[in-house]
């Protein structure tokens, strides 16, 4: 894990509080190429904030099927480059094989954890795993887990700029909580960090700072979450996917108010 410092700078502004212009120092959240290197070979460059990589990666090679499990992921690198960070995986030799096979390059950004795909054949939307419906999250479990998002979400405060994906226990308290400057990025450092101490099929559920897009759920759906609440919208084609995959979607998830998409 890196140190919390990595993922923040500072720049000089002037501020307009009413009338006075004042000159003041802000705090930015740092966004960085970080390439994820597998065997050897550069797979995908994300736009992340560069703390917990170790987690991305680990988290990104589970959620997008390039591993199937944590022993699959013999060692994780990380080394910082003049142009960013480099991350690099050493998988087994299974896993590889399987991965040249369906070798795709992908460029991750900010907004989008789908794009670079080469064609529509390669989005994973009707192979993804089927399971039955999930249990159902009561709403009273999901308002203390968003209760409890803000004091947790450290980059945020300082920053204003970054996504946090949280796990919430079977009573809703969170346990742990990842940020970045991209949801998909926040999620996939969560699903790794969870993955890193063999948490992945503890009981629970995700809650994101975010809309519950659609590569939110299939990431959920690759590593067998059960449900997902978001404190804004889902779109259409989440919850078609929420649905087929037997995943709980919530969302709108503020205040007093959860709307629950897949009953």
């Amino acid at each position: 894990m890196h140190d919390p410092t990595d993922a923040i700078r500072r720049f000089p502004v002037v501020r307009f509080d009413g009338i006075s212009p004042q000159a003041h120092d802000d705090q930015l959240a740092v966004e960085a190429p970080v390439a994820l290197v597998f065997n050897g070979i550069s797979h995908a460059v994300m736009m992340a904030t560069p703390q917990d990589l170790e987690d991305l990666a680990l988290g990104f090679a589970l959620s997008e099927g390039l591993i199937q499990s944590r022993t699959e992921c013999r060692d994780v690198n990380v080394v910082h480059r003049t142009e960013g960070f480099e991350v690099q995986l050493e998988i087994a030799s299974g896993a590889f094989a399987a991965f040249k096979l369906r070798k795709r390059s992908l460029e991750g950004r900010t907004g989008c954890g789908l794009c670079g795909l080469e064609s529509l054949q390669q989005l994973d939307l009707q192979t993804l795993p089927c399971r039955s419906q999930a249990a159902l999250v009561s709403p009273e479990l999901i308002h203390r887990a968003f209760a409890e998002l803000p004091e947790r979400q450290v980059l945020n405060a300082q920053t204003g700029a970054c996504h946090a994906a949280a796990w919430a226990g079977g009573d809703g308290g969170l346990q742990q909580v990842r940020e970045d400057v991209g949801r998909h990025n926040a999620l996939d450092k969560l699903l790794g960090a969870r993955a890193w101490a063999g948490l992945s099929a503890e009981p629970g559920f995700v809650i994101v700072s975010s809309r519950a897009s659609v590569e939110l759920v299939r990431k959920c759906a690759h590593l067998g979450v059960g449900a997902l609440a978001a404190i804004s919208a889902p779109t259409s084609l989440a919850v078609e996917v929420a649905r087929r995959a037997g995943i709980q979607l919530y969302g709108f998830c503020r205040g007093e108010r959860v709307v629950h998409y897949t009953s």
